[in-house]
C-alpha cells in the first residue's frame, strides 16, 4: 500500500517483490496506490498518466523477466485506488534495476544468496521455456566466461549487489537463469549467449543474408554472408552490417540541388530482425533468412506466433517464446521496451516514404516484407 502517485522505483521495486513470490503462496500480489499504512484511502486522483505509469512498468527494461501484471482504477468514497494484480514468475528471480526484491511479511527488502538460491530452486521444479531448460551435454568448460562476466554481467546486476556476494560463477549464471544449477550444466540462453559454438546444440541459431541482383530467387546473388557465434557478437555484428547496407545516397532534386534519402530506414530493418532473432522458435533447425531483393527486404523467422499473440492482435498483444534471450537483449540495450520494436518499426517506415511492413503468418515461421520506397 501506498499514498506515493510517482515513485516509480517504489512501484517497481513492490512489483518484483510479489512476482518472486518467495513464500512460494502461487497466488497474486496487490499493489495499492492510494491507501496508506493503515489501510485507510487516501483521497488520491488517479490520472490516466498514473494508469499508464503502472502500465508501462510490465514492458519497462528495468524489470526482467516482465511479470504477468493488470492495473485496474477503482472509485471510492473516499478517493481513488490504484490496484497493480501481479502474478508469480515462472522464471525467478525477477529484478528491478539489477537488484532482486522479495517480500518477509508484510515488509520489502533486497534479497541476500540465500533467498535467490531459494528462489532459483523454486523455479526448477516449474514448467520452463526452452531457453530456460538445461543443455545436457554442455558444460561451464564449453562457455567464453569473460562473455557473461565482462561483457553480461555488469549489466544485469548493480554493481553492489556484485560486490556484495562471493558466488562462484555457475551461481551467478543460475541467478539469471543461464545456468541449471541441478543439471550441472548450461540453459539453452547460456549456450546461445556465451558458448564457443552454440551450432553444437542448437543448429539454427544463425542468420543466413543474401542479395540478390533482381526480385526473385532465380536471379543472380551479389553477395551473402552467415551471422554465427554467440548471440552477444552475433547481435554487435548484424547491428554493424545493417548499417553499412542503409547509407544514405545522394538524390539530384534539380540541376543545383541534390538532397540524400535512403530504400530502407536502418531503425526498421534492425527492429524487425531483432524482433525474428528474439521470437525464433530455436529447437528449429532452420536460420533466420535475411533476404535483400532489389524492390523489398525479406525476414523470416523460423516458429509461428507465440502463446497469446495471434494474427487478430499482433503486433498490440506479444508474448514470449524465449523470455530469458529477450531479457538479455533487453539488458544490452538491442531492445528498448519490451513489445515496441515492431511499432517503432512502422514508423520509421512511415516517416521514410515506404509502405508499412506486411507479416505473413504460417504454423512454422513468420515472414516480413519491407518494401522499398522507390
Amino acid at each position: 500500500m501506498t499514498v506515493a502517485a510517482k515513485d516509480t522505483d517504489k512501484f517497481g521495486e513492490a512489483i518484483c517483490a510479489f512476482a518472486n513470490d518467495l513464500p512460494n503462496h502461487r497466488q497474486p500480489g496487490y499493489l495499492l496506490v492510494g491507501v496508506d499504512d493503515n489501510g485507510k484511502v487516501s483521497g488520491l486522483t488517479v490520472t490516466d498518466a498514473l494508469l499508464r505509469n503502472l502500465a508501462n512498468l510490465h514492458a519497462n527494461v528495468n524489470l526482467e523477466p516482465h511479470p504477468a501484471m493488470t492495473v485496474q482504477k477503482y472509485t471510492l468514497p473516499g478517493g481513488d485506488v490504484a490496484v497493480v494484480e501481479v502474478m508469480p514468475s515462472d522464471l525467478p528471480p525477477v529484478r528491478y534495476k539489477g537488484r532482486v526484491w522479495i517480500r518477509v511479511g508484510p515488509s520489502r527488502r533486497g534479497a541476500n544468496r540465500e533467498d535467490e538460491r531459494l528462489l532459483i530452486e523454486k523455479r526448477t521444479a516449474l514448467p520452463r521455456t526452452f531457453d530456460a531448460r538445461p543443455c545436457r551435454g554442455g558444460t561451464i568448460d564449453d562457455l567464453v566466461l569473460d562473455l557473461f562476466l565482462v561483457g553480461y554481467l555488469p549489466a544485469a546486476v548493480s554493481r553492489d549487489v556484485i560486490e556484495e556476494n562471493d558466488r562462484d560463477v555457475r551461481e551467478q549464471m543460475a541467478s539469471l537463469r543461464c545456468y541449471d544449477l541441478a543439471a550441472d550444466c548450461p540453459t539453452h540462453a547460456g549456450v546461445l549467449l556465451f558458448a564457443r559454438q552454440p551450432l553444437q546444440w542448437i543448429p539454427g541459431a544463425w542468420i543466413q543474408f543474401v542479395r540478390w541482383e533482381g526480385t526473385t530467387m532465380m536471379d543472380a546473388v551479389l553477395s551473402d554472408k552467415r551471422f554465427s557465434g554467440d548471440l552477444l557478437s552475433v547481435l554487435r555484428e548484424v547491428q554493424a552490417f545493417i548499417s553499412l547496407q542503409t547509407q544514405a545516397r545522394p538524390v539530384a532534386e534539380s540541376v543545383l540541388r541534390e538532397r540524400t534519402q535512403v530504400d530502407y530506414p536502418a531503425v526498421a530493418i534492425r527492429e524487425l530482425l531483432l524482433n525474428a532473432i528474439m521470437h525464433r522458435s530455436y529447437e528449429s533447425n532452420a536460420p533466420v533468412r535475411f533476404y535483400w531483393y532489389d524492390d523489398r527486404i525479406e525476414i523470416q523467422s523460423p516458429g509461428g506466433l507465440y502463446g497469446l499473440a495471434s494474427p487478430e492482435n499482433f503486433p498490440a498483444k506479444t508474448d514470449y517464446r524465449n523470455p530469458v534471450v529477450a531479457e538479455a537483449m533487453a539488458t544490452l540495450g538491442y531492445v528498448n521496451a519490451f513489445g515496441r520494436g515492431v511499432i517503432r518499426a512502422q514508423e520509421a517506415l512511415r516517416r521514410n516514404g515506404n509502405p508499412a511492413a506486411e507479416f505473413t503468418f504460417e504454423p512454422a515461421d513468420v515472414l516480413v516484407t519491407i518494401r522499398s520506397r522507390r
